[in-house]
């Protein structure tokens, strides 16, 4: 029927998704072959061996015994050609004899889970370097809080242009999202502005708490123009966060002409608030544009449009204003060195924590900014904070992880 010098061996190799992939090897026998040589080619040839390949990567080889029994019958030549075909799956590769209930229990394995808590760990860091580049911004005297900023974006764009080369991202980013990093990049950067303006102005920790007060705000400008579901849990909480800033802002209408606890005069104060209560709603609507962008975009390019556009229009702002001016104390260059380094190092922080823990968590963790707010007010400014200012601070925590805690246990419900 046909010529016995080339035999096909069958290779099956099977996978959990039902699909099989047939290989056919040619085997040459020498040309001296009778009909003896004819029926070992028969079908005990083309079983001799079937390689199964699972899901996880394991190559389980599985060699007919007839092949083995027929490889030490044929001789040398024949025994070398066997090992040849054993040597076609890599040792490294194989797992023989194994019993199917091990085979499958090996695929079925799972990675090891890491660290519960590093997601959060991350968390706690990200809060503290940012607190301390608030106690750096309030301690560092005639540099303009554009000027401050300027030089953060400078230093963050020389960090995230190796990541975009890296990661092969571009510069520019896809086309249909250009115009929401653009708007990303231009509201963050304002956001990051108002905010050391208003810790120039006002007490520390009460900037800080105002600034804080931003989930309040994204939840309700996320259900305008997101469409996302608004309940009457977001309405309470958004009382209770303007009740907190007004406690802290002390409006004289309110509270009468005598207002203690006030740094400077109450015109710097109500700039202050002003200040921070407009960067709360700027980082609300640049959280509002990241979920509108989702991730399809990737990270860095996102950080780098915030620095760029932030850098550009902190040059042309202090140029128009004639505030440019380098710091005659070289302390103070060494600390707005540190400021940069230590707003890129939280950002990494954070967008770490995000990527290993809960959106809800993280939140809560953030929380801890404004209890080492005060704490740093009072160690380095000595300055105590006032019944007003704790109450206020109270109003937006209990606003701000109330907003937190409500979307943890709706995300934990929907998983």
């Amino acid at each position: 029927m046909g010529d016995c010098n080339h035999c096909t061996h069958e290779r099956a190799l099977s996978v959990e998704d039902d699909i099989t992939v047939v290989f056919h090897k040619v085997d040459s026998h020498g040309k001296n072959s009778d009909g003896d040589d004819h029926d070992e080619c028969g079908d005990d040839e083309r079983t001799a061996e079937r390689v199964h390949l699972q899901r996880n990567c394991h190559v389980l080889c599985h060699y007919g015994e007839d092949a083995e029994e027929r490889g030490e019958a044929r001789g040398s030549e024949d025994s070398q050609e066997g090992s040849e075909k054993k040597t076609l799956c890599p040792p490294a590769f194989c797992v023989r004899n194994k019993p199917a209930s091990s085979r499958d229990g090996s695929a079925r394995e799972e990675k090891p889970k890491g660290c519960s808590g590093l997601g959060l760990f991350y968390a706690f860091l990200s809060t503290v370097f940012f607190s301390i580049i608030a106690v750096l911004v309030k301690t560092i005297q005639g540099v303009h809080a554009i000027e401050i900023s300027a030089i953060r974006c400078f230093f963050q764009m020389l960090f995230v242009m190796p990541l975009l080369i890296y990661h092969k991202t571009g510069f520019l980013g896809p086309r249909d999202k250009r115009i929401f990093l653009v708007l990303r990049g231009f509201i963050g950067s304002n956001a990051m502005i108002l905010l050391f303006y208003a810790v120039q102005q006002m007490p520390l920790a009460d900037a800080t708490v105002i600034m804080f007060s931003n989930p309040v705000f994204t939840s309700l400008l996320a259900w305008i123009f997101l469409k996302e579901r608004c309940t009457i849990w977001d309405c309470v909480f958004t009382v209770f966060t303007i009740t907190g800033v007004i406690l802290i802002a002390r409006p004289p209408f309110l509270f009468g002409g005598h207002l203690r606890g006030i740094e400077g005069n109450y015109t710097n104060h109500i700039k202050g608030t002003i200040a921070a209560f407009a960067g709360a709603i700027a980082a609300a609507f640049t959280f509002v544009v990241l979920r509108k962008m989702g991730k399809s975009v990737h990270y860095y390019l996102s950080v780098w449009y915030y620095a760029v556009i932030g850098f550009i229009e902190c040059i042309i702002t202090v140029s128009v204003l004639g505030e440019w001016k380098i710091p005659f104390c070289g302390r103070d260059r060494w600390l707005l060195m540190l400021i940069a380094v230590l707003g890129i190092a939280g950002q990494s922080f954070l967008t770490k924590a995000l990527q290993i823990e809960k959106a809800g968590p993280v939140a809560l963790m953030r929380t801890v900014d404004v209890v080492l707010a005060f704490i740093f007010q009072f160690i380095f400014f000595n300055r105590a904070p006032t019944l007003w200012s704790l109450g206020g601070a109270l109003c937006v925590v209990m606003s701000t992880s109330g907003v937190a805690v409500r979307k943890w246990y709706s995300s934990s419900r929907k998983s």
